[in-house]
């Protein structure tokens, strides 16, 4: 069955890719763009205005948004984090009410990130764990996901993509890694045992176009490869594969002082597993880091 995919944030590395997926198993997309636009793939919205095409709401099976200002930027800048909180709430509060408003209520897959758990140490983590601590990225994830809240209410069916980092050469954080790595400058953060969620471009598109398939998929979903390595296990793989040492390490008060808002995502631990998602059907190309790193490494430009 084609489906009428609708993305906001279709411009960027995911949602570029996520596009070229979903329009290669036939199904049709329209980007919801910031500019005005005759093309029939797109339509305008402004997300601070309050405006969206209701037609188009109204005619679309799946609404993704992968909208929001980039995490790249001064990490101690309050309006660094006042656009990274603000973007994903304002996008995702608008659609969801969006969806409330229509008389279709299509599924809504709405971006969210693993940041939502908390350092949990080594515990194991699935979609029914709690959401624990404070720290900036955990505290935007819920807000990101409570703005869904609209939707939900409305009876439409609403996933949201606790996604991990995304592995692949074109993008960060392997784009930075890989260079830094390739200069011999690897080197494990802080003791190297916090793990490490992350999954592969591939297996990111392959699990979103499952989710927008199956009608049976709700709630949230971890994005995130089979096994999660630990950060002294990353450091050895990807070394390894660019056959380069890195036996440094980066104590955690320099990384506390220089990464600022967002030293607890590289310093905290998330012990995932894609609990869901595996309950929902998808099966992973990429299970392991070494996996991950060889699908994100030999990705083409």
């Amino acid at each position: 069955m084609s489906l009428h995919v609708v993305i906001a944030g279709a411009s960027g590395f995911l949602g570029t890719r996520l596009t070229a997926g979903l329009e290669a198993r036939g199904h049709r997309v329209t980007a919801l763009v910031r500019h005005p636009t005759n093309r029939p793939s797109e339509a305008a919205w402004d997300p601070y205005s309050d405006v969206y095409p209701p037609e188009v709401i109204e005619a679309a099976d799946v609404v993704v948004n992968l909208a929001g200002a980039p995490l790249l930027g001064n990490p101690h800048s309050q309006k660094w984090a006042d656009a990274v909180l603000e973007s994903r709430v304002t996008t995702t509060r608008l659609l969801a009410r969006a969806i409330a408003r229509s008389d279709s209520r299509p599924a809504f897959l709405a971006g969210s990130g693993v940041s939502i758990y908390g350092d949990q140490g080594s515990t194991v983590l699935t979609e029914t764990s709690s959401s624990l601590g404070d720290a900036f990225l955990t505290r935007v994830a819920r807000e990101w996901e409570a703005a869904t809240a609209p939707a939900e209410e409305a009876g439409a069916r609403v996933v949201h993509l606790r996604t991990a980092p995304v592995m692949d050469r074109r993008s960060a954080p392997l784009s930075q890694l890989r260079l830094l790595f390739s200069l011999g400058l690897g080197a494990r953060l802080g003791s190297g045992e916090q793990h490490m969620a992350m999954i592969s471009a591939r297996d990111w598109v392959g699990a979103v176009t499952h989710l927008a398939e199956d009608p049976e998929a709700r709630g949230p979903v971890n994005l995130c490869s089979v096994e999660t390595p630990t950060n002294a296990e990353f450091t050895t793989a990807l070394a390894k594969a660019l056959h380069r040492p890195a036996l440094a390490f980066v104590p955690a008060p320099l990384m506390k002082a220089g990464a600022g808002r967002l030293a607890p995502e590289l310093l905290g631990s998330l012990n995932l597993r894609p609990a869901a998602l595996q309950t929902f059907g998808y099966t992973h190309l990429d299970a392991d880091v070494d996996a991950v790193l060889a699908a994100g490494l030999a990705a083409a430009d």
